[in-house]
């Protein structure tokens, strides 16, 4: 925001930030969100065959922010983000549906702040946060359908509605009969160009014109009420997606995001810009909003809130970078963290060596995810179209997103690329340390680490004792380095008495083929690190003892027993060794562990 507006806007803050402000002296919030769609699938962002003239015209009516980006690529991870304004990945509630607790005496969601500042609040009706401790709809006035007059007597309020038809959901199942046309559509470079892609993709700009029917009629439900005047609208999804290779991924395709803000005239004095239909350069995460919605209705914004204010009075300096992470999707495991600019991408793989697309059951109810493996599969695909099936082998990857939106091209070896890579890289570990990443460890490691100290992860990573951050990071930074001559430090690492530190050695071992360390490491007290060692050993030709350890794992009924069968999936043909323990292993029903199970008997019976 320039000085001018920001003088001018001196006297309004006073009076947002007054408790005793009258109701009309505070903006009404129509939260309009949606889910599982990226910018591409937006006309108003540049996607000509797209169908959405109602979002188009709320971007005409007000700014369309062309840099907003999620935090995670995925609904729950990605809620409970904004539910507590903090980073996921700092609370240890990044990995799908753990609903991992936090220390709700000291984080309160931001519909607690907005309510005791005399706000209605009201969530119409997802809520999907992802954290235990707390009921999900009870910090809401009203966590149902939304109640129009009960908005129109209750002013100010902020109401959530969330529209649903664009859920991946509505995008899985018969492709056929579409009523967008399927030659009209612009294919992703590694999708192949089949029938079944193309029919996918109509499905789903068909899903999003439905989705933008209902933003439509919240938009009409708001003026035939006489609230439009004091009602400020925002509408964005809530990550990206949604075909395969987008949502979940922390590629460009996963977390670019349309957001756009309308603000009625009488609020002129908040608009980022002079003219709406303005097109706005700020790069915004998703972590930000709750901060900025707290100051925009001069609710309490409090100190624990990551992000910072990007509209408004209140607004803060822009961020350099954008922190985006990913964990365990579902019932597969990955690790992987990004930072981007306005122009380029950089991302991490802390499991370089699994492939990027697995085998997840949500995702491959897509006629488009099965066209595409069995493409892969007969050996038609190109190299690139394969690529993704196997595993990643690059540790780090850079994308320049303006001319390779597709995410394709990796620079990471480019020297021309050399100083903007560094950059990002030293970025990267910033966030990381700024956030408390409590992913450092394994998901299983993680939460028992927590357990075991009677803490929240969220208290146990912010333990120096417990949970050395800096240490951790530099571990995974020598292992994934594939380097022979840090054997003898990931050797000395080894004897840590800390099991992330000893789990980080043996991945570098691991990727080393060192088989002496995993002789070592077949009776360690972490039962991640011995899941390495035996995936070593079978590596390395010892394939009976590192089946014996992972069958015993097993049979013992594992904390790790995911780890165990996932492996079993990554060692392709030799993971059939492994499947009299996978049937004899009796898993809790519903859970990821039976997913994973039933995955592995249908996959070699």
């Amino acid at each position: 925001m320039n000085r001018r507006i920001f003088i001018g806007t001196t006297a309004t803050t006073a009076a947002l930030t007054s408790l005793g402000a009258s109701s009309s002296d505070r903006p009404n919030i129509l939260w309009l969100t949606c889910e599982d769609n990226n910018i591409d699938w937006v006309g108003c962002y540049g996607n000509p065959h797209a169908d959405t003239p109602n979002i188009d015209q709320l971007a005409k009516d007000g700014f369309q922010y062309m840099h907003a980006y999620a935090n995670a690529p995925v609904c729950a991870p990605s809620r409970s983000t904004w539910i507590t304004g903090m980073l996921s990945i700092s609370n240890g509630t990044f990995p799908m549906r753990s609903r991992n607790e936090i220390p709700h005496d000291r984080i309160q969601y931001y519909p607690d702040h907005l309510k005791a500042n005399g706000y209605y609040v009201g969530n119409s009706t997802k809520t999907d946060y992802n954290i235990g401790g707390r009921p999900d709809k009870e910090c809401w006035d009203n966590p149902g359908k939304v109640k129009w007059d009960d908005l129109k007597n209750n002013q100010p309020f902020f109401q959530i509605i969330n529209a649903t038809s664009s859920h991946e959901s509505k995008a899985q199942g018969d492709v056929e009969n579409t009523t967008h046309d399927p030659a009209d559509t612009k294919l992703r470079a590694y999708h192949p160009d089949l029938p079944d892609v193309r029919k996918n993709y109509a499905k789903y700009h068909d899903a999003m014109k439905r989705m933008d029917g209902e933003i439509g009629a919240s938009l009409r439900k708001l003026e035939e009420l006489g609230l439009a005047e004091n009602t400020i609208v925002i509408h964005n999804s809530d990550h990206g997606g949604v075909l395969p290779r987008s949502k979940r991924y922390i590629f460009q395709t996963g977390i670019h995001c349309p957001l756009i803000v309308r603000m009625p005239e009488r609020f002129k004095n908040l608009w980022p810009a002079q003219q709406p239909g303005t097109k706005i350069d700020r790069l915004v995460s998703f972590v930000d909003m709750p901060k900025t919605w707290l100051s925009l209705t001069g609710s309490n914004v409090p100190d624990y809130m990551h992000g910072t204010i990007f509209l408004g009075p209140q607004t803060e300096n822009e961020q350099e970078f954008h922190f985006s992470f990913r964990g365990r999707m579902d019932e597969r495991l990955e690790n992987a963290r990004a930072v981007c600019n306005k122009r380029f991408l950089y991302i991490r793989n802390y499991m370089p060596y699994v492939p990027w697309v697995q085998h997840l059951d949500y995702l491959w109810k897509m006629k488009a995810t099965q066209a595409w493996e069995e493409h892969v599969t007969s050996g038609k695909a190109s190299e690139l179209q394969a690529r993704f099936f196997k595993p990643k082998e690059w540790t780090e990857e850079l994308y320049d997103m303006e001319k390779d939106p597709d995410n394709v091209d990796n620079l990471i070896e480019n020297p021309e690329y050399r100083q903007i890579t560094s950059k990002l890289r030293k970025g990267l570990r910033e966030k990381q340390i700024q956030f408390t990443d409590s992913g450092l460890l394994p998901e299983s490691e993680m939460v028992k680490r927590a357990a075991d100290n009677n803490m929240t992860i969220h208290e146990m990573v912010r333990n120096p004792k417990l949970y050395n951050l800096p240490a951790l990071i530099d571990a995974a930074d020598l292992a994934l380095e594939k380097n022979k001559a840090n054997l003898p430090a990931l050797s000395n690492m080894l004897k840590s008495p800390d099991a992330g530190i000893r789990y980080w050695a043996m991945v570098g071992c691991y990727l080393l083929n060192d088989q002496k360390s995993a002789f070592q490491c077949l009776e360690d007290d972490s039962h991640e690190v011995r899941i390495m060692a035996a995936w070593t050993l079978i590596n390395t030709g010892k394939k009976k003892p590192g089946f014996q350890c992972l069958a015993t794992l097993l049979n013992e009924k594992s904390y790790a027993s995911l780890m165990v069968m996932n492996t079993a999936d990554w060692l392709e043909a030799d993971g059939k060794e492994l499947m009299p323990a996978v049937r004899a292993f009796v898993p809790k029903k519903k859970s990821y562990e039976e997913r994973m199970r039933n995955n592995l008997i249908a996959k070699w019976g």
